[in-house]
C-alpha cells in the first residue's frame, strides 16, 4: 500500500485518467473528490463488498432453484 500525505485542495493522480483531491479534512473524517472516466465504477468498500454479497447469494439461491425443478 503507498501512503501519501496530501493537504487540502491536493491532488493524486493514478494512470492518466483517475484523479484523487482532498477536498477538507475536519477531526476523523476526509472529503475527496474523485476524477475518473465514466466507464469506471467508482464505489465505496462496503457498498461494493454488499453488491458483491448479493450478488452471490442471489446466485446460490437460482442455483437451489434450479436443482429443485430438475427433481
Amino acid at each position: 500500500m503507498l501512503v501519501l500525505s496530501r493537504k487540502n485542495g491536493e491532488s493524486i493522480k493514478i494512470g492518466d485518467d483517475i484523479e484523487i483531491t482532498i477536498i477538507s479534512s475536519k477531526n476523523d473524517q476526509v472529503k475527496i473528490g474523485i476524477k475518473a472516466p465514466k466507464n469506471i465504477e467508482v464505489f465505496r468498500k462496503e457498498i461494493l463488498e454488499q453488491i458483491q454479497s448479493e450478488n452471490e447469494q442471489a446466485s446460490k439461491d437460482i442455483s437451489s432453484m434450479i436443482e429443485f425443478m430438475k427433481k
